[in-house]
C-alpha cells in the first residue's frame, strides 16, 4: 500500500507539473503571420554575387544581413553584406556596396551607408555584431572572400577601419587569407572583453577553381571539391587589438568545412560553449574547458551528426532552449532530403528528436541557408524559421527542381511537437526567392519578432510580424559592467504565474548574420514577470521582481 501511495504521489506531481506547463503554454494564439513591406519601408538594396557562367564557388554563398541599434536610439537597423567583381574581387562601384539603413521609428529606414563609411572591401559574405571595446556602441565584423573587415562604432553614426590596428585580416601566419563565410562574438575566458571567432569555409581561388557539371551542365562544384579549412579563435586583449590563440585554444586541431558558430553554455558551467555547423562534414561542438582551451566533443555529445549517423549539409545553426527546460538546445538547416536535425540538451549531451518532433516531417522537402528559433506568437513557446532556397540557380535544368522557393515557420503548437504554418503566415510571405541570411529583430518595437531576409539578385524581405493574439511579451536590453557591455552569454531566467523559461544573449544567429542582442520572452496571458534572474557571465546573479510586460526592460549588472 505505501509503494501504491508513493507511485499515486509521483503521478500527482507529474500531473501537477504537466498541469503547470500546459497552463503556460496552451494559449490560443491565431496564426503567426507576416508581411513583406519592402517596397514601402525604403530600405533598397540588391545583392549582386557576380552571377557568372563560370559557376564560380563563391557565388551562390552570400550572403547575410545584420540587425543592430548602431546608435543607441532603442530601434534595430539593418545592415547587408554585399558581393564584389570576379575575379578582382573589389567593389567597383555603389551596385556592390554593403548598406546600413537607419530606422526612422515609423516604419521607413534611410539608407545613411555613405554618411556612416560603411561600404565594405571585397567580396562579403557575413556580419558579426558586438561591442568589442564596450564603449557602448556595436561594432561590426565582416567576414569575406579575399577580405575581413573590423568597423568601429565611433558612437556620432559613423565607423572607422581598424582591422590592421586590431590584428583581424584574418591573414594567417603563412600570409594566407581564407575563405571566412561567418564570425560571432562571445567572451570566452569572462574577462569582460569580447572574444571573436572566424568561420572559415573551404581553400579556394578564382584561378585554380575546378570544373563541375551535372548531366553535361555547367554547375557549383560540390564542397568535396575543395580542401577544408580550420576555424580561427582571436582574443581580445581589451585595448583595441586581437591575439590570434586558434593553435593554443585547441580551434587549430581541427579542419572541417565552417558554415556558422552559435554560441551558449550548453553544461551550466558558467563559460560559453561553441557549436559549428559544417558544410558535408560532421558538426563541431567545442567545450570551453575554463581555462582557454576548448575540447571538440560533437561526436561524444551526440550532435555530429544526424539521426541516421550522417554528415549533412549543414548550414545555418541557432543555439538556445526550446524547450523550456534551461538548456540551450541546438536547431541546424541543410538540404532536401537532410532533414533539419533538432538537438534537445539532456545536460552533458544531446537527443536528436527531429523525427519524434514533427521537424523531420516538415522539413525532409527544403533546403534552408539561414534559420532561427524565437517565439513568433508570444505563446511561451520559441517557434522556427528557416530562409529557404536551393544550392544551385540552374536546379531546374539539373533537378528538376525550383531554385527560389518560398520561406517556412513552424509553429511549436504543443510541447516539443512543430507543424508547419507557413501557407497561413501571409500572402507576402508565399513569394519564392534566393533566399539566404537572415536576422530577426522587433523592428518596430510592438513586442513582436520581427525577421529581415537577404535575397541573391533582388530586394531583400522585411516581414513585419503581423501575428494577432492577446498574448503579453518581454524584452531584456541588458548592460555588463564587469561583463562585457552587451552583456552576451549572460542567461535569463524569466517566471511568470504560469511556469518558467529560459533564453541568453547572443547576435550569432543563422547563417552570416547577426540579430538584435536583446532577450526577448513571450508571456501568453501573464500581465507581469513574478521573478527574473540573470545570471551574468562574471557570475553575478542578478534578480528583479514583478515586473511588468509589454515591455524592453533596461537591465544592468550590479
Amino acid at each position: 500500500m505505501k509503494r501504491a501511495l508513493t507511485l499515486a504521489a509521483w503521478l500527482t506531481l507529474v500531473l501537477s507539473f504537466l498541469a503547470a506547463q500546459h497552463k503556460t503554454q496552451s494559449v490560443t494564439a491565431g496564426p503567426i503571420r507576416f508581411e513583406n513591406v519592402a517596397g514601402r519601408s525604403g530600405v533598397r538594396f540588391t545583392l549582386n554575387n557576380s552571377r557568372s557562367p563560370q559557376k564560380h564557388q563563391i557565388e551562390t554563398m552570400i550572403s547575410g544581413v545584420a540587425a543592430l541599434d548602431y546608435d543607441n536610439d532603442g530601434w534595430p537597423d539593418l545592415y547587408f553584406v554585399n558581393g564584389a567583381t570576379i575575379p578582382g574581387l573589389e567593389k567597383s562601384g555603389p551596385g556592390f556596396w554593403n548598406r546600413l539603413f537607419h530606422n526612422n521609428r515609423d516604419g521607413s529606414f534611410t539608407d545613411v551607408t555613405v554618411k556612416a563609411g560603411v561600404q565594405g572591401t571585397g567580396f562579403g559574405m557575413g556580419v558579426a555584431v558586438g561591442d568589442y571595446d564596450n564603449d557602448g556602441f556595436e561594432d561590426l565584423y565582416l567576414p569575406g572572400v579575399n577580405r575581413n573587415q573590423l568597423l568601429h562604432n565611433n558612437g556620432d553614426g559613423t565607423f572607422t577601419d581598424v582591422t590592421a590596428k586590431a590584428g583581424l585580416s584574418g591573414i594567417d601566419s603563412t600570409g594566407y587569407k581564407p575563405w571566412s563565410i561567418g564570425a560571432g562574438w562571445f567572451d570566452f575566458d569572462n574577462d569582460g572583453h569580447l572574444d571573436l571567432l572566424v568561420v572559415n569555409y573551404v581553400k579556394w581561388t578564382a584561378a585554380n577553381e575546378p570544373v563541375c557539371k551535372v548531366n553535361e551542365i555547367r554547375a557549383y562544384c560540390a564542397p568535396d571539391s575543395y580542401e577544408g579549412l580550420p576555424n580561427r579563435l582571436y582574443h581580445n586583449n581589451g585595448d583595441g587589438t586581437f591575439t590570434d590563440v586558434t593553435e593554443r585554444s585547441g580551434f587549430g586541431k581541427l579542419v572541417g568545412k565552417g558554415m556558422a558558430a552559435a554560441f551558449a553554455d550548453y553544461d551550466g558551467d558558467g563559460f560559453t560553449d561553441v557549436f559549428i555547423s559544417n558544410d558535408t562534414f560532421r558538426n563541431f561542438l567545442f567545450h570551453n574547458n575554463g581555462d582557454g582551451t576548448f575540447t571538440e566533443v560533437g561526436i561524444r555529445a551526440g550532435v555530429a551528426y544526424n539521426e541516421d549517423g550522417k554528415s549533412i549539409a549543414g548550414m545555418g545553426a541557432d543555439f538556445r532552449d526550446i524547450d523550456n527546460d534551461g538548456r540551450p538546445d541546438i536547431f541546424v538547416v541543410g538540404m532536401i532530403g537532410d532533414t533539419f536535425p533538432l538537438f534537445l540538451n539532456r545536460g552533458r549531451d544531446f537527443v536528436d528528436t527531429t523525427s519524434r518532433s514533427g521537424v523531420a516531417r516538415v522539413s525532409r522537402g527544403h533546403t534552408a541557408w539561414g534559420n532561427g528559433i524565437f517565439d513568433f506568437d508570444n505563446d511561451c513557446w520559441k517557434d522556427l524559421f528557416t530562409s529557404n532556397a536551393s544550392i544551385l540557380d540552374n536546379s531546374e535544368e539539373i533537378d528538376r527542381l525550383p531554385s527560389k522557393l518560398p520561406n517556412s515557420v513552424f509553429r511549436q503548437a504543443t510541447p516539443g511537437r512543430f507543424e508547419d504554418v507557413s501557407v497561413g503566415a501571409g500572402p507576402s510571405f508565399q513569394a519564392p526567392q534566393a533566399h539566404r541570411g537572415v536576422a530577426f529583430a522587433d523592428l518596430d518595437n510592438d513586442g513582436k519578432i520581427d525577421v529581415v531576409v537577404a535575397n541573391q539578385n533582388a530586394a531583400p524581405e522585411v516581414f513585419l510580424n503581423r501575428s494577432s493574439n492577446d498574448n503579453h511579451w518581454l524584452s531584456l536590453r541588458l548592460t555588463g559592467t564587469r561583463s562585457n557591455r552587451d552583456g552576451l552569454g549572460a542567461r535569463v531566467e524569466v517566471t511568470t504565474a504560469g511556469g518558467t523559461q529560459f533564453n541568453h544573449a547572443t547576435t550569432a544567429v543563422g547563417l552570416s548574420s547577426a540579430s538584435d542582442r536583446r532577450v526577448h520572452f513571450g508571456l501568453g496571458r501573464n500581465r507581469q514577470a513574478e521573478r527574473i534572474e540573470i545570471r551574468w557571465p562574471s557570475g553575478v546573479r542578478q534578480v528583479l521582481e514583478r515586473v511588468a510586460a509589454d515591455r524592453v526592460l533596461e537591465a544592468r549588472e550590479p
